[in-house]
């Protein structure tokens, strides 16, 4: 009887990698929110990703850097309750190594396909700074991996992983719409593409690696006949003495 209570708060627990990368989202994002205006603008110019900073600047790291400076108090305080109640599972599922490569390729993905279609539609000054890019891969990973498990959205709603996948992109779609936010839904395209191809077994360059590599070695090996291995021969050593 005690075990099950214990291990549903397990459940509730935040994970070591999903806790990571929210304090690192939390803290440089409120050193930006309690510094004066000039200040902000000089963080803005050395770590927020924007066409220009990225391909005039040459300020590559800012691909990085702002990945983790949310600039907007309710959009942080989401990001902490989605990465406490939501990205945990997935990081259970995969192992923290997985997690934070999946954490940077898709933030890096993102905000690299915002800035590049950025630059393709001249709007230069368009910054790209937040979780959210990976935010919105991880509902497609969960789409995924958890397509058909049973989700209460909100404790309400009852949904299955690919139902509450296929409505939280919709949501977004008519979002990025509405408002014009053309170079943000890059951005979050880019992510979530790179989450569908890094979680599907059909498409995943990992799992095809380890397909080729089992392919190779088969090649390799040969066939034993089965049974009983053939005995040699006595040999007759008086024969050969002098």
């Amino acid at each position: 009887m005690s075990g099950k209570p214990r291990s549903r708060l397990a459940n509730l627990r935040i994970t070591r990698g999903a806790l990571i990368v929210a304090g690192l989202e939390i803290g440089l994002s409120l050193v930006w929110l309690l510094c004066d205006d000039p200040t902000r603008r000089l963080l803005d110019q050395w770590l927020v990703a924007t066409p220009a900073n990225v391909f005039e600047r040459g300020r590559v790291w800012t691909l990085a850097t702002g990945v983790f400076l949310e600039r907007n108090v309710i959009a942080l305080i989401l990001h902490a309750v989605v990465l406490w109640m939501f990205v945990p599972t997935l990081e259970r599922f995969w192992s923290t190594r997985r997690f934070y490569r999946f954490v940077a390729i898709t933030s890096l993905v993102g905000a690299a396909g915002g800035c590049t279609f950025g630059l393709l539609t001249n709007k230069l000054d368009t910054q790209i700074s937040g979780l959210d890019p990976f935010i919105y891969a991880a509902i497609v990973a969960f789409g995924i991996v958890y397509a058909r498990q049973p989700v209460q959205f909100f404790g309400v709603l009852p949904l299955t992983g690919r139902q509450l996948m296929y409505g939280i992109l919709g949501f977004l779609v008519l979002s990025v719409v509405v408002q014009g936010h053309w170079v943000l839904g890059a951005a979050y395209g880019s992510a979530m593409i790179a989450a569908a191809v890094v979680t599907s077994k059909r498409w995943s360059p990992m799992l095809a690696w380890k397909r080729w590599r089992i392919a190779r070695a088969r090649a390799r090996l040969t066939v034993m006949s089965g049974g009983k291995a053939r005995v040699p021969p006595a040999r007759d050593e008086h024969k050969w003495l002098n």
